[in-house]
């Protein structure tokens, strides 16, 4: 009889989680979304200003040369980020839309196989990256110089590769699963963690730029002892337990379908770097990468912003294609296309009236302050369109129709960035270097809203022709 209350309070817990799962598909559109999109948003940003004030220290403590180094070392970063996204949105996707078809078994299916997937997956782009190391480096853009700081960040971070993976891994499917806030809160304590590490690791210890990166493996590795703990609670209506973690074919390939589509805009995000890094090099040295670093760090400041209200509409638009409630689906695109619009625009205006000083931040060499001031200027032109891409890119990923979000995803950068930086030097120089970088953002918006117009009309006018269509993760 001592286990009927355990089973009682589980039924009860279990109940209550599934009621986060439903209120998806009934709570109003607007409060869900700044309910699951502010904690994503809070986490996403703190994550940036992390990465400023990591920065900073290394420009201030350690020097110019060290905050071109780090530059070099942003493929890596974009590359590793490509596989664990793969995994981790993908899952999370999955399992937004079986919870709104109440599958609930193969949510828990999911889960088991993003571990497994996030170990190998680490496991594996650790050893072969550390095996090759310099001759990526310097392929990355490295010169003789830079290349000491560069080996000496990504040597610390490429140990804790699985640990990382399995961080943001792990992040994804609390949204997913109706926990915006526990998400939040370990990404909150990874940030405030990781400040205070590099404030004892680089200007107290001054363990340089390897300092930097031992901060960042330890907070990831402390934030995610606490959401194993999370899905280590069986009350939980996802949780760890044994015979979940092999992999099933059929959850695998969904999980790629989809992950596919974030993947390579990680990979084309990391082949744009390799080469503006190389080309920074070739029309102005050390200092134009390093300026180029600077003037990406703060782009991705306020693009965090985006990413974070895509992190919050990914769970209702996955859950409410789910449950074929298309009038919500589009309410939720609408807002966070409206909430994007304005986060970016802000963002053009702090960088057309202050770029001095956003440069200021991250280094005290009068060259590159001018340098990267000038850069994060044309950077930045044209981000008040840019959100809008990016939601309608996520919105087409978060309901399976994978060939548009790829499509959308690569063509931004790689379909027209990546000409216009070996087109556009030949004409006017580094400036035309940087110029490449609005005229991409410009034509990949037109792009994206002739791809709206083209698709919505099936969702505004026929949503009965969507019910025939392949459900998510099938479709191409």
């Amino acid at each position: 009889m001592a286990v009927c209350p355990y089973l009682r309070n589980f039924a009860v817990a279990t109940m209550d989680n599934k009621q986060k799962a439903l209120e998806l598909g009934q709570k109003p559109v607007g409060a869900l979304l700044w309910q699951y999109a502010l904690p994503a948003i809070v986490a996403m940003t703190a994550s940036s200003l992390y990465n400023i004030i990591d920065r900073a220290s290394i420009g201030q403590v350690v020097g110019a040369d060290a905050i071109n180094g780090l530059t070099v070392t942003f493929p890596f970063m974009n590359l590793s980020g490509a596989f664990g996204a793969a995994v981790g949105v993908g899952a999370s996707t999955c399992i937004s839309v079986k919870l709104g078809q109440k599958d609930y078994q193969t949510a828990e299916h999911l889960l088991g196989n993003t571990v497994t997937l996030n170990l190998i997956i680490g496991f594996l782009f650790m050893a072969v990256c550390l095996i090759f190391l310099d001759p990526i480096l310097f392929f990355f853009g490295a010169s003789e110089v830079t290349l000491p700081y560069a080996r000496q960040f990504m040597e610390v971070i490429l140990a804790g590769n699985m640990i990382t993976h399995m961080y943001f891994g792990m992040n994804a499917v609390l949204r997913a699963s109706g926990k915006p806030r526990h998400a939040m809160y370990a990404t909150l304590f990874t940030v405030a963690c990781n400040i205070v590490l590099v404030i004892a690791f680089v200007w107290w210890f001054r363990w340089g730029i390897r300092g930097a990166a031992l901060a960042t493996i330890t907070s990831q590795t402390l934030a995610l002892c606490w959401q194993m703990w999370i899905f280590s609670d069986k009350k939980e209506l996802l949780h760890l337990k044994r015979g979940i973690y092999r992999l099933k074919a059929d959850l695998v390939r969904n999980i790629i379908s989809i992950g596919i589509s974030p993947f390579l805009m990680n990979v084309t995000g990391c082949i744009i770097v390799i080469f503006m890094n190389r080309q920074f090099l070739a029309y102005g040295g050390d200092m134009a990468v390093g300026s180029y670093g600077i003037a990406n760090t703060w782009g991705m400041l306020f693009f965090m912003f985006v990413i974070g209200i895509n992190q919050g509409m990914q769970p209702i638009a996955g859950y409410n294609y789910g449950a074929r409630k298309f009038d919500r689906m589009m309410r939720c695109l609408n807002l966070a296309i409206l909430s994007a619009t304005a986060v970016m625009t802000f963002g053009w205006l702090m960088a057309m009236l202050f770029p001095e000083l956003m440069a200021r931040v991250l280094t005290h060499d009068t060259t590159q302050i001018a340098m990267s001031a000038k850069g994060i200027r044309i950077n930045m032109l044209l981000f008040p369109i840019i959100g809008f891409q990016a939601v309608v890119t996520n919105f087409f990923q978060c309901i399976g129709r994978v060939k548009i979000a790829i499509f959308l995803s690569l063509s931004r950068q790689l379909i027209f960035l990546l000409p216009l930086i070996f087109v556009f030097p030949l004409l006017w120089d580094l400036d035309g270097l940087w110029a490449s970088l609005p005229t991409s953002d410009g034509i990949a918006a037109l792009v994206a809203a002739w791809v709206m117009w083209k698709y919505m009309r099936e969702f505004r006018v026929q949503p009965q022709q969507l019910k025939a269509s392949p459900s998510p993760g099938k479709e191409g």
